[in-house]
């Protein structure tokens, strides 16, 4: 029993057990259990009785008690006629591990290879961190109108799970802003929400293709796309990007022929471009002809510098094998998460069945109240605000890097969106000058990161100027310079 005496030892036990906050019946369970589970007190060992026990820690018996029976129904220990002893739990002897990494049930799945985001929030908020848009821009006092006529809506059914395919009033709300806005033949059946655009990529991979399946993408490109065709299991067939978009080879339509192409044509992901009328409708064609879907993210097309946002590729013929794809994440705040798809009207009860079946849905309040915002012209004028204002923070940025940058390159991107893309030559790695760039508390992305298999290198940084104020851009493009000659 010296084992059991030393770890119950009176003194050094009631300090441990006061020490980690616990309560003497908890730290008496907590230590027994791990005794056992460890080897140190072997099967058939005897405890003390609980008044001994009880007597030599300070504690009540019923403490002791307690702390027994819960050993006793987790089958750590059993009473006899000789008081209550370690049970025999048949259990192997496990091999000494001196590495846990070498554990044969440490390997992860083969999908998620290559995908690694570990940035926190705070690195979320730093200056050139593309994706954010202006918070501190925000109408927080008009939404909080909006979620308080939310919550008058809720009823007692509000707390139990939701359509699946979103409120009826945010849904219907969706149809009638992107049909003026961003000219889509839909109505509000068609409106699929969902908890950004990632769970709505994931969905429609899912809805659209099997597993093996190929995928067209773009090279580079929105890593969260690669991520949810990846998850599906589908193959990847990486498409460059030039200068108006992707253009695939003519051939690979039938020697490669896809069951789904991604691409983002309104604001290319991250280069900045836009595919030409002429691409998008070769597109449709294409796909039309060789039964493949596209997928249309209509990422950042709101906020067009040089005009009126483009008709989405969506709405540019009838009956379209195309999927559109929209988020609030950046015009409106990225804590909502909430985002939608729209299908064609043929596929739309198959669609809804087997959203029903994988989506059981909550968040009302946050819909009725984005349905809201909406229905009110809030968020119409919201977006008008944010155009004037990212238009003015571009020029600020780019004032600042034809004052200051030392290195060749070109500016790419600007027609729209929330950032730009500036190329780095070659003996500048991108990588390593976004991480002095993050410990010098900038956000900055290296472009190559956004590259999805092709065999095209792209070295840059990504710069997003959307959370930034216009008068730090000349400290903060002055400093990343600096870093260059590092």
């Amino acid at each position: 029993m010296s084992e059991l005496n030393d770890l119950l030892e009176p003194t050094t036990f009631r300090a441990q057990a006061m020490g980690q906050g616990q309560t003497l019946q908890r730290a008496l369970y907590e230590r027994l259990k791990q005794a056992i589970g460890q080897g140190r007190l072997l099967p058939g060992a005897r405890l003390p009785g609980s008044r001994e026990l009880a007597l030599e820690l300070g504690m009540s018996r019923n403490g002791v008690i307690h702390a027994y029976e819960l050993l006793t129904a987790e089958g750590h220990v059993q009473p006899t006629r000789q008081g209550t002893v370690v049970a025999p739990v048949g259990r192997p002897p496990s091999p000494p591990v001196t590495n846990p990494r070498s554990l044969p049930w440490h390997r992860m799945s083969q999908r998620s290879e290559g995908f690694d985001r570990r940035r926190t929030v705070a690195d979320d908020l730093q200056p050139f961190m593309p994706g954010i848009p202006a918070l501190d821009a925000f109408p927080q006092a008009v939404w909080g109108r909006s979620m308080a006529r939310a919550r008058q809506m809720a009823g007692a059914d509000s707390l139990s799970y939701r359509p699946a395919a979103g409120e009826p009033e945010l849904r219907q709300a969706i149809a009638t802003y992107m049909r003026a806005a961003r000219g889509l033949q839909c109505h509000a059946d068609q409106v699929f929400v969902t908890d950004g655009t990632q769970q709505a990529l994931e969905l429609v991979a899912r809805l659209l293709a099997d597993p093996g399946d190929l995928a067209w993408i773009e090279h580079p490109g929105y890593g969260g796309a690669r991520s949810a065709f990846v998850s599906a299991g589908l193959k990847l067939q990486p498409i460059t990007v030039g200068p108006e978009g992707i253009d695939p080879p003519e051939a690979w339509w039938s020697e490669r022929t896809p069951r789904l192409v991604y691409t983002t044509p309104s604001h290319q992901y991250p280069l900045g471009c836009t595919l030409s009328l002429s691409r998008r409708l070769h597109l449709i064609a294409r796909a039309h002809a060789h039964g493949s879907w596209l997928v249309e993210d209509d990422y950042d097309s709101e906020f067009r510098h040089d005009g009126p946002p483009l008709a989405a590729m969506q709405g540019l013929e009838p009956h379209a094998p195309v999927v559109y794809v929209g988020t609030f994440s950046k015009t409106v705040f990225p804590a909502l998460r909430l985002g939608f798809f729209v299908v064609p009207e043929a596929v739309v009860d198959r669609v809804a069945g087997v959203v029903g079946a994988w989506c059981p849905r909550g968040h009302a309040l946050s819909q009725w109240a984005l349905a809201d915002f909406i229905d009110e012209g809030h968020f119409t004028r919201h977006l008008r605000r944010m155009r004037r204002l990212y238009r003015a923070r571009q020029a600020a940025l780019r004032e600042a890097l034809a004052r200051h940058w030392p290195l060749p390159g070109q500016v790419l991107g600007g027609q729209a969106g929330m950032h730009l893309v500036l190329s780095l030559p070659a003996t500048h790695d991108d990588r390593a000058l976004a991480w002095l760039a993050h410990q010098a508390g900038q956000s900055p992305r290296p472009l190559s990161l956004y590259g999805t298999g092709g065999i095209d290198g792209f070295n840059g940084l990504v710069m997003g100027y959307a959370n930034t104020p216009e008068g730090r851009m000349n400290h903060l493009v002055k400093q990343l310079a600096e870093l260059t000659k590092a």
